[in-house]
């Protein structure tokens, strides 16, 4: 990478973002270069500075994690935004969505996993944690928010979107389908209109609700 992925970490708990930091400096393609303590600080500090991305804790004085990407979608700020959530945050979760957020992560994921969901919202993809889709489903089965499956779908389309679903980038999907990266960009754009969403977390969402993604 030829430089430094910038980053806020935005947690009420100065431990947690220490101990991130640390993680995620390690190998000197993150640069974490400011942290906040409250909703409105982060806010505050997006004003003054380059962020690319943001880690973004739900439940936070102030401001919620939710009040900020609100925020933050409605300023149109170019920024990529990852939630840091726990498994009983699903309901936040799921309305994070709705207002367009980047991609989601579990606190208790390892640094790999983190630094690969920062890599992948930096680069414009959706990172998605398959652990939290069982959990989603059952929310929103609960909400009888179920959906139909679109049938206008091709089947190629639906290999598509499930692994998408499933977290798996662009590149990723076109090695295992054997197509080029190029058509998979289109198939994306294909299932977004079919579906009415308008970005792959929304698509992801779509694929839990319709069992399109395997529950372990």
């Amino acid at each position: 990478m030829s430089k430094p992925i910038n980053v806020m970490i935005a947690d009420d708990h100065s431990m947690v973002r220490e101990g991130i930091k640390q993680l995620l400096e390690l190998d000197g393609d993150i640069l974490v270069c400011e942290e906040a303590s409250s909703g409105r600080q982060c806010i505050e500090l997006l004003d003054e500075n380059k962020i690319d991305v943001l880690l973004l804790d739900i439940n936070m004085p102030e401001l919620n994690g939710l009040q900020v990407l609100q925020n933050i979608r409605e300023s149109k700020r170019k920024i990529k935004v990852l939630i840091l959530t726990i498994h009983n945050e699903v309901e936040y979760l799921i309305r994070a969505v709705e207002i367009g957020v980047d991609g989601y992560v579990l606190k208790d994921s390892s640094s790999a996993v983190l630094k690969k969901a920062i890599e992948a919202v930096y680069r414009g993809e959706t990172f998605i944690q398959p652990e939290l889709a069982p959990i989603m489903k059952m929310k929103l089965d609960e909400k009888n928010n179920s959906s139909e499956l679109d049938n206008s779908l091709t089947k190629r389309e639906v290999e598509v979107l499930k692994l998408l679903a499933e977290g798996l980038f662009n590149k990723e999907i076109a090695y295992t389908l054997a197509i080029s990266e190029k058509t998979v960009k289109n198939h994306v754009s294909n299932i977004f209109k079919k579906i009415s969403v308008s970005d792959r977390t929304q698509a992801a969402v779509y694929a839990i609700k319709n069992n399109l993604v395997e529950l372990y």
